[in-house]
């Protein structure tokens, strides 16, 4: 009889864990089920990831150059000029870069456009694009108006601690984007951004938009002068338009090219890229005056710095904002190879426009500065900013730093490695025995090298965890506010940077009175001032 009920016993034991066995089956099943149409309902993410939705292999659209602009800086930072392309200017634009080449041709370093025959041209400005486009989800601020963003931009860089706690709605869009695992698209948008390289005719035919400076006469303020370079160039259908900016020309290092914006193109490259106002050596002047003691910098004064209306960012901004009145229906893209790649990504994070940057240095910590915004839980394939480079180029790679460096020596001080988006790295060290050097950098060394040289494009991936500037300190000052007062310097040899104070007596109350540095020469040294 005990040996009865011991079986039957178990029967019921067995019974019982097979019954909670299928019950545990059954609710992962379930979680299984609801997981697959939670992720098909929320955009399909796993198929969206893989072929980056919609691409139409069939259609490639044609793009030509437009127009021109060319934004002031420094003390010219109101003027803003803008070209219009037509047959006159393309004779003389011919002529111009027919003999730009016969000069520059005993130059390897110096060329004017790719040596690749298949993309072979006697006009750069004349030139046909050809791209693919795809259909993409961006994570994008629903509020993306002029109207919106520049006040926020002002708000959050002189009160970033309220604005971090500020709630901003954050829409998903399906966007139109530029399809950036087909080779030809990817050469393509690489090919604009070395159109903005390549030296225009002196023409008569600028026109004043910026206001109220809308007359006919410029005040000096002519094609060579300082200034940022903005190249539009537009589909047939005019329902997509793609904004190139000019990278650095730089005396010092090889194969950038040399023209009248050299100091204001040093100057940007060392305020966004330097982690703390560029102390390279005590050969070269710092582009502002935050530094504190060794290895430690006043956050607050770096951004007051970076709100400056005379640097090349504000610059893109007030270029974005023509090109989107004159195109409000299009979809609008950045490209630019080097500091241009890096103005088309900061650009691109400002307004959610997709940009694709060549050898553009780590973007991330001047993005972080400027407290542009960062979309919250963004997935990796929403991002629609693409780094392309490859690793035998020390500056898109973020190692031409050190005293010793290419970067150093010239004055520049290319300390950043992080990039935002997506990186596109090509491994020209293995795959062709290439050694990192500068002048690998250059833009037609990329074309010419490897967009053209490899059979298919680099995977784009989300980069790894990175840290810019890990060994220093930074701090913000007690205000923390939009004004700013001057910090003195404590050796001679920085009497003349960014900012320079006088006392003013009022009421038996002193105050600082503040003077901004509106002309910088070479060596990055203030040689002009404006209250």
């Amino acid at each position: 009889m005990k040996q009865a009920n011991v079986s039957v016993a178990r029967r019921i034991s067995s019974r019982r864990m097979y019954t909670w066995d299928r019950l545990i089956l059954g609710v992962i099943a379930a979680l299984l089920i609801f997981a697959y149409l939670s992720t098909s309902h929320n955009g399909n993410v796993t198929k969206i990831e893989a072929d980056h939705t919609h691409i139409d292999d069939s259609k490639v659209s044609s793009f030509k150059l437009k127009h021109i602009h060319r934004h002031g800086v420094g003390k010219k930072h109101s003027y803003h000029q803008k070209l219009d392309i037509t047959d006159e200017f393309l004779t003389k634009a011919k002529d111009t870069y027919e003999n730009e080449v016969k000069i520059d041709q005993t130059d390897k370093n110096n060329d004017l456009w790719t040596t690749n025959a298949e993309y072979a041209t006697d006009n750069p400005f004349d030139y046909d694009f050809k791209l693919k486009n795809i259909r993409m989800p961006m994570k994008r601020m629903a509020d993306r108006s002029v109207d919106f963003i520049e006040p926020f931009l002002e708000f959050a860089s002189g009160s970033p601690s309220i604005a971090s706690k500020v709630s901003i709605d954050w829409v998903d869009d399906d966007v139109i984007a530029p399809n950036v695992t087909d080779k030809e698209t990817v050469i393509s948008l690489a090919l604009m951004s070395s159109n903005a390289y390549v030296k225009l005719p002196y023409h008569d035919d600028w026109r004043n938009i910026s206001s109220p400076w809308n007359g006919s006469e410029s005040d000096g303020f002519g094609w060579d002068d300082d200034g940022l370079r903005g190249h539009i160039f537009v589909n047939k259908e005019e329902d997509i338009v793609v904004i190139s900016f000019k990278g650095t020309s730089a005396q010092g290092l090889p194969g950038s090219g040399i023209d009248e914006t050299t100091a204001n193109d040093k100057i940007n490259d060392n305020l966004l890229f330097s982690c703390c106002c560029a102390r390279v050596s005590y050969l070269w002047t710092t582009v502002c005056d935050c530094y504190t003691k060794s290895y430690t910098c006043d956050e607050s004064c770096l951004e007051r710095e970076l709100r400056k209306k005379d640097y090349y960012y504000w610059a893109t901004l007030d270029i974005y904002k023509q090109v989107e009145k004159e195109y409000p229906k299009a979809a609008i893209w950045t490209a630019g190879h080097s500091l241009g790649g890096a103005l088309a990504t900061l650009l691109g994070r400002t307004y959610g426009l997709p940009a694709v940057a060549f050898e553009a240095p780590g973007d991330l910590l001047a993005a972080r500065r400027l407290h542009l915004p960062f979309p919250p839980g963004l997935p990796s394939y929403q991002e629609g900013i693409w780094h392309i480079g490859h690793n035998a180029d020390p500056i898109f790679m973020g190692t031409c730093n050190g005293a010793s460096s290419s970067c150093s020596i010239a004055g520049y001080a290319m300390e950043t490695s992080c990039h935002t988006g997506k990186t596109c790295v090509y491994d020209a060290v293995n795959d062709k025995g290439w050694h990192v050097n500068m002048l690998n950098h250059r833009i037609h060394t990329v074309i010419d090298g490897i967009l053209t040289e490899y059979d298919e494009v680099a995977k784009c991936l989300k980069p790894e965890p990175c840290i810019d500037c890990y060994n220093w300190n930074y701090i913000r000052d007690k205000s923390d506010t939009i004004s700013s007062t001057a910090t003195k310097s404590s050796t001679k040899t920085k009497k003349m940077h960014q900012t320079s104070t006088s006392k003013v007596h009022s009421s038996g109350t002193t105050t600082s009175a503040a003077s901004s540095c509106v002309g910088r020469n070479w060596f990055g040294i203030c040689t002009e001032y404006e209250l």
